[in-house]
């Protein structure tokens, strides 16, 4: 018996089908093959149409059902897992309003923090975040500067919901959705009726809520046929990229942690505290498998210039070379790239930084010593190296991994990356075969009742990374941070208008 997990990411659709029993990957395809547009009409802004997720949803499981390698027929329950905090707007006819707010736009961050000021202890001790720039303050936003779109307002929502809505014609939600939106009272254990009244939202905005691992409406006849599938099968789960990347990991309990190195980087650890981060440079949302009767809380850091610094040195100054080719000319540079640094910020606002806007910098170029390979270099000692700062604040906050599970995809494709990473971190890297689809997948097969949430089958470590103790990541990093801490705390720098 079979399973279908969608993945819809920032840079594109992935699909995947496995086996239920054994988690074996059957087939795989991803829609399209360049990386999607962030389309961004003012700096710190950043947005995607959903009609295009929905095109490349339908083209992905068009390309896994013309594959021959399962029978489409045998297919037995979708998975959706998604890019978190992004804003999505509905009318009554289900049409959507405008382009939706993703996850690492800026625009609403002063929006959040006059909110997190006004409303007090309130964020941290129920809500466990700052509202910052997460969905319910792009609402707010929309509010304010768009009040002809948002009188249209039936149902707000996130992209899984809404990619869900497509499928089936059903508008549900999830408590970790809502947390990822700050909508969640964690003490209440239902929607923020104090925040809603902060806002002045409706109540009627948000969709029904049902549990992660459940029915959220079945497949509609006419898409079914579209793809071969049969009809009547539920999507039976929707989870957030990152809950959903632990839960292909077999992250779910106290002290596991999972990190990603796609579009943005992120380390999500898994707690049973309902704490908050005071400066909110981590947040804390509902994992997979919260209930009201035992908290599983997913701590998470981000960092939005970790992939997309990446992209950006491939199409600029690499001329587009395969990921593969940059590995290996960065493979041919020794640490430390002959003293060149990149800060890698440049994607928005970091949150670890407290929400302000660093940019992207490059440090200590020489023209006569400095080649491309170089710059391939930097750029990924510059995203380890904000990988192991925000380790830092996660230590701060009593999380202290003795291992991370990765999946072998993005930049944990990079050998050379992978090694900055345990070197500077400190801390083991076990890389496992899969991605959010199969994530995604695995969830389905959960959620409609055909293996249980903790079998582990499909998820073997592939390979294992250790520190070497003579590494010289340490006195590299201290060096980076030493330019990082000048830019931040420089006069001129100062957090988000």
């Amino acid at each position: 018996m079979f399973v279908l997990g969608i993945d819809i990411g920032t840079s594109s659709i992935k699909a995947s089908v496995i086996e239920a029993a054994s988690g074996r990957i059957v087939a795989s395809a991803q829609y399209p093959d360049t990386e999607t547009p962030i389309l961004s009409p003012q700096p710190g802004f950043a947005e995607q149409s959903p009609l295009q997720w929905w095109n490349d949803v339908q083209a992905a499981i068009q390309l896994l059902t013309k594959s021959s390698l399962f029978n489409p027929a045998d297919i037995a329950a979708i998975g959706l897992s998604y890019q978190m905090h992004g804003l999505v707007l509905i009318d009554e006819q289900n049409q959507v309003l405008r382009n939706s707010i993703i996850w690492c736009d800026s625009r609403a961050v002063e929006i959040g923090r006059q909110a997190a000021q006004e409303l007090g202890d309130y964020c941290d001790e129920n809500l466990l975040n700052s509202p910052g720039n997460f969905t319910a303050s792009k609402l707010a936003w929309v509010k304010q500067n768009e009040p002809d779109i948002y009188r249209r307002i039936h149902k707000i929502m996130l992209p899984g919901d809404f990619i869900a809505l497509q499928l089936t014609g059903e508008l549900t939600t999830t408590p970790s959705a809502l947390s990822e939106g700050i909508f969640w009272d964690f003490k209440q254990n239902e929607i923020s009726a104090k925040l809603l009244s902060y806002f002045d939202f409706e109540a009627s905005f948000l969709p029904e809520v049902r549990d992660v691992f459940s029915t959220h409406g079945v497949l509609k006849k006419d898409i079914a046929e579209s793809f071969g599938l049969k009809a009547g099968i539920p999507v039976s789960y929707k989870a957030g990229d990152q809950p959903n990347n632990a839960l292909a990991l077999n992250v779910l309990h106290p002290g596991e942690v999972a990190a990603t190195a796609g579009t943005s980087g992120v380390i999500y650890a898994v707690t049973d505290h309902l704490a908050a981060d005071r400066a909110s440079r981590i947040n804390s949302f509902a994992h997979v498998n919260h209930t009201a009767s035992q908290n599983r809380i997913g701590v998470l850091l981000n960092i939005n210039g970790c992939g997309s610094m990446n992209r950006w040195i491939r199409q600029n100054i690499a001329n587009d070379k395969s990921y593969d080719e940059l590995n290996n000319l960065a493979a041919s540079v020794r640490p430390g790239s002959e003293g060149l640094q990149i800060i890698p910020f440049g994607n928005g606002a970091e949150r670890m930084l407290e929400n302000r806007i660093v940019g992207a910098q490059l440090r200590h170029l020489d023209l006569n010593v400095h080649q491309p390979a170089h710059l391939f270099r930097a750029a990924q000692e510059g995203i380890a190296y904000a990988f192991r700062y925000g380790l830092d604040i996660m230590r701060e906050n009593n999380i202290h991994p003795g291992v991370i599970r990765v999946s072998h995809s993005n930049m944990f494709l990079s050998p050379v990356f992978t090694d900055i990473f345990v070197n500077v971190t400190g801390v083991p890297v076990e890389q496992y075969a899969g991605d959010g689809s199969a994530g995604a997948a695995r969830g389905a097969a959960i959620g409609a009742g055909l293996i249980s949430a903790d079998a582990t089958s499909g998820t073997t470590a592939v390979k294992v990374t250790t520190p070497d103790k003579h590494s010289p990541y340490s006195e590299l990093y201290e060096n980076w941070k030493h330019t990082l801490d000048q830019l931040i705390f420089s006069p001129e720098q100062s957090l988000v208008p």
